[in-house]
């Protein structure tokens, strides 16, 4: 069953408008489709999925595909027979076989291969399916429901998802809003975790936020949604004193002024992408400004010095200072 730690929590009409969308769709003995972003509660809307169905008392099983490699995927869906391949020294079952009569999740679909998203069609379209390394024809009552935080029709168009399981996964798709769209709901599940953690660290209550903490988790955008809340919630509480209301925020755990700086280097590793879309011009003007005022402030506004660390001569250096006028260009 789902534990009271998991429940769903919040009260903004964008997360009811999904839960009504899951009510709907639970009795069904069809696919459902789970899209959101990263940790914005795809497994639990999954159980809700399961326990409001008429399999509630049935087998829920739950499995990661981005977990498991490509080689044992297969094996991990549909089983294998004694002696399949190298290691196999018995007969073993799979989610497909084990979830009989039930309900099987499957997390981050998208990353499965073609393959293997051919044999979940024909689970899904006729019930059947072989173990790997077997003949025989087994068959399974599962009701599958899927969950990826990429764009599947995107992935179809080219060539990179099969559109004829997509057509089928798409009986209803049920879609999560980010947790930046449930602003309502932040003050509310702030509360729900520091109150569940206060009780996990075996404090009689929890004393609240103070007025700067909750206007700091009100303006945040939250990127990780409501596992980057559980998480930045969790850690406040647990370096406050227990007597005393949350007052200071760590957003980010790395921020430290001892933090070792990423080597700028020839390992070849890629930049990081800003985010698409952007405007190329702006952003590249603004990363050059960035840099020479960080050369400058770094060389104590020694130009010389600061056109070296930005791998510069004098005058190039120079060149950039009054192509964007910054600061003083005449000679050190």
């Amino acid at each position: 069953m789902v534990r009271e730690k998991d429940r769903l929590v919040g009260e903004s009409p964008a997360f009811l408008a999904a839960l009504d969308e899951v009510s709907a769709v639970a009795p069904l003995e069809k696919p459902v489709l789970i899209v959101g972003e990263r940790g914005t509660g795809k497994e639990l809307i999954a159980a809700r999925l399961h326990y409001l169905s008429n399999r509630w008392d049935a087998t829920f099983l739950k499995m990661n595909c981005a977990a498991i490699s490509d080689s044992l995927l297969e094996s991990e869906l549909f089983g294998h027979e004694a002696g399949s391949f190298t290691g196999a020294t018995r007969a073993h079952q799979g989610r497909f076989e084990r979830a009989d009569g039930g309900t099987l999740f499957l997390d981050e679909l998208a990353t499965t291969s073609v393959l293997v998203q051919e044999k979940i069609l024909r689970v899904i379209e006729y019930g059947e399916f072989e173990r790997l390394g077997g003949s025989k024809t087994l068959r399974a009552d599962v009701r599958l429901i899927a969950a990826t935080n990429e764009d599947l029709p995107r992935l179809a168009d080219a060539g990179k998802f099969r559109r004829d399981l997509l057509d089928r996964l798409a009986f209803d798709v049920i879609t999560l809003p980010p947790l930046r769209a449930r602003s309502e709901d932040i003050a509310l599940l702030a509360e729900y975790f520091a109150i569940d953690m206060a009780t996990e660290l075996g404090r009689d209550y929890f004393p609240g936020f103070a007025p700067a903490a909750e206007a700091q988790l009100a303006a945040h955008d939250w990127p990780g949604n409501i596992r980057e809340l559980k998480n930045v919630v969790e850690r406040a509480v647990y370096r406050t004193p227990e007597d005393l209301p949350v007052g200071e925020i760590t957003l980010d755990p790395f921020d430290s002024p001892f933090r070792p700086e990423k080597e700028a280097s020839g390992d070849g590793a890629p930049a990081a992408n800003p985010g698409l879309p952007l405007d190329i011009k702006q952003t590249v003007r603004q990363l050059e400004i960035d840099l020479c005022n960080d050369a400058l402030a770094n060389a104590r506004y020694n130009q010389r010095k600061a056109a070296e660390l930005v791998g510069l001569t004098y005058h190039q250096f120079r060149g950039y200072l009054r192509k964007y006028d910054l600061g003083h260009t005449g000679d050190d």
